[in-house]
């Protein structure tokens, strides 16, 4: 196998020997299925399905994954090919890890008291490969997840490791007035230097998101046969299962649900001042009804509250993105 312009890559041949490794053995979930988790998680994602309460209740098919999670003791299960895979990557400079993608295949619906066994296998080892974060391998890892022993799904999952890619010189620019937020809060500000925000994950599922972003226009999904509003953009309805809608604009009125205050790491291309201070994120309720994540400016992020007004801008961050943002009110 080669690397670009015929140049053999020794790396990924050790790499690849790890395919159809096992990544876990035998795990067993930390909980059993439980109406207490399956309940907060419905709130955080302001799902109301009646399937997930009341004594028939099953969870959220999208769950799957939480029910094997190591939380923050971390995992016991994980077998050694795994970490001598990673020990590799790491070892050779491949430091940085980002999720790129997952893919989730329902078999089984998961009820209050399953007790959950998995098994992982390192499923696929890409070619090296450079992106605009750098140059890395792409590693797939499938799960079978099991309840009572029976097959209830599968998980994979794949994250890029990789050694980031040192950034391009670019020419500042000064934003053009119009509507948009300009100035402070652009993430160009003072001492930002080229900072630049990540790039929103565009497919076609949201690509109308962003195309009325791009035109000054919040728009909400609306389930034509209900008429449920939906955020963020899905496929279909989650309330009647219906593939068709069209959109509402959002009225740009809300108020902040909850909230937390970003200190660390450092992030300059967020914070207002542009020297990588704290930086408020909230989940903002529209007036709508809907809830979507994004930051508060315009007041001290020590100010922002549960409960506190704000009212949707549209802030150019550099000449290549513009994003929905808040502007709170301590009034």
């Amino acid at each position: 196998m080669t690397a670009g312009q015929g140049v053999p890559d020794e790396l990924y041949e050790r790499l690849r020997a790890y395919e159809g490794r096992a990544a876990a053995t035998a795990g067993i979930g930390k909980d059993r299925v439980n109406e207490p988790m399956i309940r907060h998680w419905c709130e955080a994602m302001g799902d109301t399905h009646r399937a997930y309460g009341g004594p028939d209740a099953v969870a959220p098919p999208t769950m799957l994954q939480a029910w094997t999670m190591g939380g923050l003791s971390g995992h016991t299960d994980r077998s050694g090919a795994y970490d001598e895979l990673f020990g590799l990557l790491d070892g050779a400079g491949y430091t940085s890890v980002v999720a790129t993608d997952c893919e989730q295949e329902y078999l089984r619906p998961l009820r209050p008291g399953d007790r959950i066994t998995f098994d992982a296998v390192i499923e696929a080892v890409s070619e090296r490969k450079t992106t605009k974060l750098g140059t890395g391998y792409f590693v797939t890892t499938r799960m079978d997840v099991r309840a009572q022993e029976e097959l209830a799904g599968t998980h994979r999952f794949r994250i890029l490791k990789y050694r980031p890619a040192k950034p391009k010189p670019r020419q500042k620019t000064t934003p053009e007035p119009g509507s948009e937020t300009a100035g402070t809060g652009t993430g160009r500000g003072k001492g930002q230097g080229n900072a630049l925000r990540s790039r929103p994950v565009i497919n076609r599922d949201n690509a109308g998101f962003w195309e009325g972003v791009a035109s000054h226009r919040l728009l909400i999904q609306r389930c034509t046969a209900c008429e449920a509003l939906r955020f963020p953009w899905l496929p279909g309805c989650n309330a009647c299962g219906s593939p068709d809608w069209d959109t509402v604009e959002a009225s740009g009125e809300g108020t902040v649900f909850s909230h937390v205050v970003m200190h660390h790491p450092s992030f300059p291309a967020f914070s207002e001042d542009g020297e990588g201070g704290p930086y408020a994120v909230a989940l903002i309720e529209l007036a709508e009804g809907v809830r979507m994540v994004s930051n508060v400016i315009g007041v001290p992020c020590d100010k922002v509250r549960v409960g506190m007004p704000v009212r949707l801008e549209f802030l150019r961050t550099d000449p290549e993105l513009v994003l929905p943002v808040f502007r709170g009110s301590e009034g």
